[in-house]
């Protein structure tokens, strides 16, 4: 068993990859959920301790369908599961993003439509997703901190969030980690945010360590985007964007080979040889891609590898923002 890693100073400990769930219910198009529940089970079933959903993943299929998972797992996996869950996001009818609401009222309740979602009496990380600009973040932690002493959270998160506020949060109560995209492709973190939660001893669980497929090694050239796949409209893989990008692929892909491991593992096995403190957060939507995930856990990388992946893909290289220039806006941590 690979050894577990310690989400902040007095964070929970955990397996060294989580599950991001967030694709089985929405916005990489066509779901299975059979096989989704399936891929729960096979995680924990493997060790996998951190299962992170959103109440917005879905208007809230995302958690209905983490509580059948674990409702129908073995006893003894469903008592190690760890639920991590964001909440925040405001959603239209027809899906559309329409705001953030990181008000202490809000917290209360959209906590309450969690607990009753996940059958559930506590969350283990409980993150507003994106910080509301009309609401301090010091009151939404501290709404946070208020369910931590009531029993209904053990452990408080921040997600995509920059320096400065990890700091004013970190006035408030202890921060067990920040979530928040990390990949060879997005190395923003490295220069403030990230030497800022290893002072402050928060921990960081890296979304995005494939970039949305991009690093998966498994999206073709031509690939067509299906309704529903928010990846169409995303830059990194609009037009030239793709190609140059699929170029640093193939570039990676050869030092894949090299250590008799794929594209995937390489990526995965680069965040986790950036620190103890970081788990990636991996967002397998089946089984077959949830092993060769796992498989990452088996690549050691020494500095000569380390080298040839920096070649490979310098810091800076990818083509395109992370997000559409409307998402981009709502990042505190791009500020």
């Amino acid at each position: 068993m690979p050894a577990f890693r310690t989400l902040g100073t007095d964070g929970p400990r955990v397996f060294p990859l989580g599950l991001g769930c967030m694709g089985m219910s929405a916005l990489y198009g066509t779901t299975d959920r059979a096989e989704s529940i399936a891929t729960v089970h096979a995680a924990l079933d493997a060790g996998v301790t951190l299962l992170d959903t959103g109440d917005f993943y879905g208007m809230g299929h995302n958690e209905l369908l983490v509580n059948e998972a674990l409702r129908t797992a073995p006893a003894a996996a469903r008592e190690r599961a760890l639920t991590s869950v964001k909440f925040g996001a405001l959603r239209s009818v027809e899906g559309a993003f329409i705001g953030v609401d990181g008000r202490p009222a809000a917290v209360r309740n959209f906590l309450a439509y969690s607990l009753q979602r996940l059958g559930t009496d506590h969350i283990d990380i409980y993150r507003i997703a994106r910080v509301d600009p009309d609401v301090p973040i010091e009151e939404t932690v501290g709404a946070i901190a208020e369910a931590v002493q009531a029993g209904h959270v053990r452990h408080i998160g921040l997600s995509e969030v920059g320096a400065d506020t990890v700091r004013r949060a970190a006035s408030v109560a202890p921060i067990a980690d920040l979530q928040i995209e990390y990949s060879l492709l997005s190395r923003g973190i490295e220069d403030k945010i990230l030497p800022t939660c290893r002072e402050l001893g928060i921990g960081v669980t890296a979304y995005g360590v494939l970039s949305r497929g991009l690093l998966g090694g498994h999206l073709a050239r031509d690939h067509a985007f299906e309704p529903g796949d928010f990846r169409g409209m995303s830059p990194r893989f609009q037009g030239g964007n793709l190609g140059r990008n699929l170029d640093l692929v193939d570039a990676l892909r050869a030092v894949a080979d090299r250590k008799g491991a794929t594209v995937a593992q390489i990526a995965i096995a680069w965040v986790l040889s950036r620190g103890e403190d970081i788990v990636p957060l991996i967002g397998a939507r089946s089984r077959n891609r949830l092993a060769e995930s796992l498989g990452a856990l088996d690549v050691r990388l020494d500095a000569a590898d380390l080298a040839a992946i920096e070649h490979a893909v310098p810091p800076g290289a990818a083509a395109g923002a992370r997000y559409d220039e409307e998402q981009m806006a709502l990042l505190d941590s791009e500020r």
